[in-house]
């Protein structure tokens, strides 16, 4: 039997971590600051985590299994989708401002720092089986593959969550508030439904490229 109270205890050190971590960058980071951090013994964080790495690990699937709650409440083919509300959940970047909420800092250090692979993951797991869901009313057949393509949506979403200071600066307002989720879901109706270039042209620009590996 578990005591409720080590799993309080747990919680409260995985999240005095991220906020160690998101300040300090992993390396620099110290299981005796972690623990100064969330006000308990060195050795109780030893017991819980082990190690610094594992409190790591610890950070990056919390912030997964939030993420995964979130995306439960999306169907996989967004077509289904019938309240207006639950459309503005499957923005890929609101939906990653939601879940990792205060844990920010967190994130952004450990994205820079190659870190996150977890929450990474997810999210391009969740974006590739809604691409696929896309894929069956596309009139053309798509020339890459659903995982590749979401890789590249998912980096590009994370994107405005480490570079949010830069945008909202330009912007002139906060893009991870929700008027910035308004904006940004403007913008990227605007971008994605006015293409700079038609699907022949980009081709015929790729074809001019040098074949691969010459």
């Amino acid at each position: 039997m578990t005591d409720p109270d080590d799993l309080t205890a747990r919680a409260r050190i995985r999240d005095a971590a991220m906020r160690h971590f998101g300040e300090h960058g992993f390396e620099r980071a110290t299981i005796r600051g972690i623990a100064a951090e969330a006000g308990v013994s060195l050795g109780l964080v030893r017991h819980h985590f082990g190690s610094k790495q594992a409190l790591r690990e610890a950070c990056d699937a919390h912030l997964a299994k939030l993420l995964r709650q979130l995306n439960d409440q999306v169907p996989a083919d967004l077509a289904d989708l019938a309240d207006p509300h639950a459309g503005a959940v499957a923005n890929p970047v609101a939906a990653a401002r939601i879940a990792v909420g205060p844990y920010r800092d967190y994130l952004v250090r450990a994205l820079v720092e190659g870190g996150a692979a977890p929450l990474f993951d997810e999210m391009v797991d969740a974006g590739a089986n809604r691409l696929v869901a896309a894929d069956r009313r596309r009139p053309d057949p798509p020339t890459v593959d659903p995982q590749v393509r979401a890789a590249i949506g998912t980096a590009m979403a994370l994107s405005i969550t480490v570079l949010h200071q830069h945008i909202s600066r330009a912007a002139g307002v906060d893009i991870l508030s929700p008027a910035g989720d308004h904006l940004l879901a403007r913008a990227l109706i605007d971008l994605h439904s006015h293409p700079q270039l038609s699907l022949d042209e980009a081709q015929a620009a790729l074809d001019r490229l040098p074949a691969e590996g010459n």
